[in-house]
């Protein structure tokens, strides 16, 4: 079994229209001079940060592949930007595109056996965007219960929101409305929703999505400019944002995967089955949005279907 090596630092991220010296942090187990293509992974949120993926680092273990963590600009140890508060037009897809490529340019991840990607949740939207580009060295590309457009992903949301008990749906529903979306009343209902299909880990929340939380509560610059207040809706930048159409331009092997009671609904899933050419979609059984933190045999049911798809041959 390999041994564990981590090394994290800072690349510089220059921005247009941004006189504040910016920078991406990022993190690594592994040793990127190994044979194995190296997988970056890309963070949900909007607005979170890497630690709650952490745990893939275990595919450097398990399976020889180097594990490159960043946080994306605006969130956690990377620069925030407070002074771009609501600017739809500073918070575009093509920042998050030019973010990545910077980071792979500037630690040289193209050289060499090249690249994987995976995308969680929001980082799906980026990945899969990413791919469409048919980037130079990526190899394989894994998008972990992802969303394939803004407009799938609230119809999905819809549906689970009907499936909560009636007097949740009503505190909901009249929360919204008034947009009182940090009422004690609000979260204490929003935390139904998270514990059936955010995270249905024992007990709720896990210690590793901790900071997420965290970090979205203390800087919401980013997370209310693309999606918006609310947990439930997307009515930031993002609110017309589609991949769909780009799909078929994704080049390499791709698999895909949510939970069988996954916020990234079957709806906002099916069009990367439906349109990218070369595809694989598992639905794990009694999993939420976090399958790899809810329990240990799913989890470790994550990390060999994602490694062994990684390391196949072609």
């Amino acid at each position: 079994m390999a041994d564990i090596d981590l090394t994290e630092g800072i690349v510089p991220f220059r921005i247009q229209h941004i006189n504040t010296p910016c920078h991406t942090y990022y993190k690594i187990i592994g040793d990127l001079s190994s044979d194995s293509p190296r997988l970056i992974v890309l963070h949900g949120g909007p607005g979170t940060g890497h630690e709650y993926l952490l745990p893939f680092g275990r595919l450097w273990q398990q399976f020889g592949i180097p594990v490159v963590f960043y946080d994306q600009i605006g969130c956690a140890a990377s620069t925030h930007l407070p002074q771009t508060a609501g600017d739809e037009s500073f918070w575009q897809e093509s920042l998050f595109l030019d973010e990545l490529n910077n980071l792979l340019d500037t630690l040289q991840l193209r050289d060499g056996p090249g690249y994987f990607i995976l995308g969680h949740s929001w980082g799906g939207r980026i990945a899969a965007s990413f791919a469409a580009t048919r980037p130079e060295g990526l190899q394989r590309l894994v998008l972990a219960s992802g969303i394939a457009s803004s407009r799938s992903y609230v119809e999905g949301i819809q549906i689970i929101r009907s499936q909560l008990p009636p007097d949740v749906q009503l505190v909901i529903d009249e929360e919204e409305q008034k947009g009182n979306f940090d009422s004690p009343r609000f979260r204490e209902a929003i935390n139904v929703f998270f514990r059936n299909y955010f995270c249905r880990a024992e007990p709720f929340p896990p210690k590793e999505v901790l900071p997420a939380f965290k970090h979205m509560s203390e800087d919401k610059t980013v997370r209310d400019a693309i999606a918006g207040p609310s947990p439930l809706n997307c009515t930031g930048s993002f609110r017309d944002w589609t991949c769909i159409p780009r799909l078929h331009q994704i080049a390499v092997p791709t698999l895909v995967y949510n939970g069988e009671f996954d916020t990234s609904h079957d709806i906002t899933t099916m069009p990367f089955f439906e349109h990218i050419p070369r595809v694989r979609w598992i639905t794990f059984p009694d999993a939420g949005h976090m399958c790899h933190l809810e329990r240990q045999e799913l989890a470790e049911k994550v990390f060999r279907v994602v490694g062994e798809f990684l390391t196949q041959e072609k």
